[in-house]
């Protein structure tokens, strides 16, 4: 059965509680993530995103900081593999093509890759680990013409 929902960006101070609670129970509870890194302190710089059911429920989070850096895509366990996440990236790719960036990028786990690719990432850079779990930066060039190919010859210091 499909699930309804809409993803809209929100403002953190007003959402705060609410993406918090999603993100503790993926990353925090059922991850087992570190709270230091989950909590890192720069949300108040992130433009937000979220997914909510049609009663108001919260179901999904992203962010993304001034960079364009993507990260903190959280969805709850009964919501997975309907959409949610891919409608979450979607929102975050839009918002960075309003603030004209020209590529934006996200550190992956590598059982992720195939997801992100299909969403027209590529990667950038090498296997590393993070809370004990490889990752692989995974990048996004953006033109006025849609999606374009990523060239890391072309990759902002930043994503280094």
């Amino acid at each position: 059965m499909p699930v309804r929902f809409t993803v809209e960006e929100v403002c953190w101070k007003d959402a705060a509680e609410e993406l918090s609670l999603v993100r503790e129970k993926v990353f925090i509870a059922e991850q087992r993530l570190p709270r230091r890194l989950e909590l890192d302190g720069r949300d108040c710089e992130c433009r937000h995103v979220q997914a909510r059911l049609d009663d108001g429920t919260v179901i999904g989070t992203g962010r993304m900081l001034p960079s364009g850096h993507i990260g903190h895509i959280a969805v709850l366990l009964p919501y997975r593999g309907k959409g949610v996440g891919k409608a979450l990236l979607a929102k975050l790719v839009e918002i960075a093509r309003q603030e004209n960036q020209s590529s934006i990028y996200l550190d992956c786990p590598l059982a992720d890759i195939l997801f992100y690719e299909s969403q027209h990432f590529a990667p950038a850079g090498r296997v590393f680990m993070e809370a004990g779990i490889p990752h692989r930066r995974m990048a996004l060039a953006l033109n006025n013409l849609g999606y374009g190919a990523f060239d890391a010859r072309l990759m902002p210091a930043q994503f280094g």
